[in-house]
């Protein structure tokens, strides 16, 4: 009977990722297990993000790991696992997505954020904010939400990754499957969007937003 295959870690406590690899492609429930509770929260923070909605984010982070248990033998290494991982967030929340503009009603569960939870929506699962998040008070960060809300899901995508999960352009590349240079310019004109979604809400409110000048 074989031993399972136990994951090493590196000088500084973290999994070593070829040898989590292959502890989980070898169907290790500890690799798997430990893999679930390192992701959880990051994969529920980036599906709500982008769904702004707990309930669908919940499924989503369901159907996540099915499919990391279902396709880890077929991962090649070809970029890292986080990476992979957060792009399967990615399509399983687009697929959310067009899933719910085609069929779901309007609906609200109980632990829904409800009219006025607007804080929920970047605050992530650790309370951690990144720089974006911290410039923003509950009155403008309710703003923002309801901007990005009314984006083209690819725009309100690349600003997730970019401006509140603070990923770097290679790796949203890989996430996306998408050029370097197409990432540039796709962020840039979700930057603008974003900017004349809010102009408009500003100007149709008595609300006042702050000058918001997203780093390069």
């Amino acid at each position: 009977m074989e031993e399972p295959i136990g994951v090493e870690t590196t000088p500084g406590g973290e999994p070593d990722e070829k040898s989590r690899i292959r502890s989980l492609q070898a169907g290790s429930e500890e690799a798997f297990d430990s893999l679930i509770a390192e992701y959880t929260a990051p994969v529920f923070r980036l599906a709500y993000r982008i769904l702004n909605d707990r309930a669908d984010a919940a499924d989503a982070v369901q159907e996540v790991f099915l499919k990391v248990f279902r396709n880890i033998g077929e991962f090649q290494g070809d970029s890292s696992l986080k990476t992979w991982i957060y792009r399967i967030t990615v399509n399983t929340a687009a697929n959310q997505n067009r899933w719910w503009r085609r069929h779901k009603e309007q609906e609200y569960s109980l632990d829904a954020p409800q009219p006025g939870d607007n804080d929920s929506y970047f605050v992530p699962v650790d309370q951690a904010q990144n720089p974006f998040e911290s410039l923003l008070s509950r009155e403008t960060q309710e703003m923002v939400r309801t901007a990005m809300a009314s984006l083209p899901d690819c725009f309100r995508t690349v600003l997730v990754l970019r401006e509140m999960e603070s990923l770097s352009y290679e790796e949203i590349a890989e996430i996306l499957h998408i050029s370097l240079g197409t990432v540039k310019s796709r962020l840039a004109r979700a930057r603008q969007a974003l900017k004349s979604e809010l102009e408009s809400l500003i100007e149709s409110g008595p609300a006042r937003f702050p000058v918001w000048n997203p780093a390069e």
